[in-house]
């Protein structure tokens, strides 16, 4: 079973950044398309930014020009980069893969508040 690990959250002012990331343990990584998403108190789950295996990037129009995704297949990690941050980006963010989620992991919470 896939274990997903995010880490990098915290409390921010408006207009701060954060840098989340995740890493997938073993080989199975650099085989998927993977996206980080979130979810705010009250509200589903959502698809923040996605990358693919060769490198495509796409973003949700509400992070656009704020968030960027990356990955690093030689570490099995994907890291979202957050600047400009907004009391709206407050939530848990999760990563998983695009396609059939593995088991969803604890998240890591963004507090932004000023």
């Amino acid at each position: 079973q896939v274990q997903l690990v995010e880490s990098g959250g915290g409390s921010v002012q408006p207009g701060g950044s954060l840098r989340l990331s995740c890493t997938v343990p073993g080989i199975i990584f650099r085989f998927n398309d993977m996206g980080w998403y979130r979810q705010a108190p009250g509200k589903q789950r959502e698809l923040v930014a996605g990358i693919s295996i060769s490198g495509s990037t796409n973003y949700a129009d509400f992070v656009k020009g704020r968030f960027t995704i990356s990955r690093d297949d030689a570490k099995s990690t994907v890291v979202l980069q957050m600047n400009n941050l907004k009391p709206e980006d407050t939530a848990v963010y999760f990563c998983n893969r695009l396609l059939s989620p593995w088991a969803w992991g604890q998240g890591t919470q963004v507090l932004v508040s000023s």
